[in-house]
């Protein structure tokens, strides 16, 4: 009975009925939160410390961050499912909308920030990388886990490459696809990507400006994906796998390449590092919750930074 009399509390004040609905979109940060709210941040910290305290919330703290997330108890997820029955023309629908509309300036802002970022720095991203880990050590980690032991024009069948920025992922492994896309924000980048299109495959790449959190692309589409380095730019990582996992066929894998938890802080300004790192039990959480099957796991260690590979199959489920 305590348990519940502290969820109804909890559930007294209206900012936090609608810190509930915003972190049932995704996970945030609390400065995410207040800009949102348009309230100070010491105050939507002490809301969430209320939801926390009721179970409703996690927190998790990165670097000078803290990321929040709804709890996977019943309660929460039966608040979740109550939202979803209030109507836009409701006024509590209303405003639950407007929440959502400013979330998503807050996002686009972040993404803007990023493109700019990369459009700066295209032609320099390959030697921009090989900074933090050294690629060779990456791209033969990748190799082994997919098993592209020797070129086979058909033995990845279609090939989908997130965020592939100067293409070198289609350098790598297109010459063993039947099929290869390739999506990337930015002009900049596809410009020198298309430069990386091994000769003879031209005819099977095909190289599109988008979003990969909204993928162009068919339900059970894909046989392979392969994101290396995007996550940490995203405000959103968890929207991407789920995304990703819409477009891979049954029995189909997506590799991810990122770094492991760090406290390099000053990637967030100097790079539009969203993330600091992932560590193995959120990424396979986020697998788990997209019906996708952890399957391998590679840790590379590095002077500065840690590079982690994750290997997730889609289930038959999906």
């Amino acid at each position: 009975m305590t348990d519940l009399l502290d969820i109804f509390r909890a559930l007294a004040d209206p900012t936090r009925i609608r810190i509930m609905h915003l972190l049932g979109a995704m996970e945030l940060a609390v400065g995410e939160l207040a800009q949102v709210v348009a309230q100070s941040q010491p105050r939507v910290s002490r809301h969430v410390k209320i939801l926390s305290e009721a179970g409703l919330i996690d927190r998790r703290k990165e670097g000078n961050r803290v990321f929040l997330r709804t709890t996977t108890i019943a309660a929460s997820q039966t608040i979740l499912a109550l939202f979803d029955t209030i109507s836009d023309t409701e006024s509590e629908g209303l405003w639950l909308k407007a929440d959502l509309a400013r979330l998503a300036a807050v996002r686009a802002d972040r993404v803007r920030a990023a493109d700019e970022y990369f459009a700066r720095h295209a032609e320099h991203w390959d030697a921009l990388r090989s900074l933090h880990v050294p690629e060779a050590e990456v791209e033969q980690a990748m190799a082994d886990i997919l098993g592209t032991d020797q070129p086979a024009p058909s033995a990845i069948g279609h090939l989908l490459d997130l965020g592939t920025g100067t293409g070198r992922m289609i350098e790598l492994f297109a010459p063993y696809a039947a099929q290869t896309s390739a999506i990337d924000r930015s002009p900049d980048m596809l410009r020198f990507a298309r430069a990386k299109v091994p000769e003879g495959k031209e005819d099977s790449v095909t190289l599109i400006l988008g979003d990969f959190g909204a993928l162009p692309l068919e339900d059970a589409s894909v046989d392979l994906i392969t994101a290396h380095q995007i996550l940490h730019y995203s405000p959103a990582p968890e929207q991407i796998i789920r995304e990703a996992a819409r477009v891979l066929a049954p029995d189909g894998r997506i590799l991810l390449v990122d770094f492991a938890p760090h406290d390099r802080e000053e990637l967030r300004t100097r790079d539009q590092h969203e993330r600091l790192g992932f560590s193995n039990e959120q990424i396979e959480s986020w697998f788990r919750a997209a019906n996708l099957l952890p399957e391998t796991t590679r840790t590379l260690p590095g002077t500065e930074l840690t590079v982690q590979l994750w290997l997730g199959r889609k289930t038959a489920k999906s």
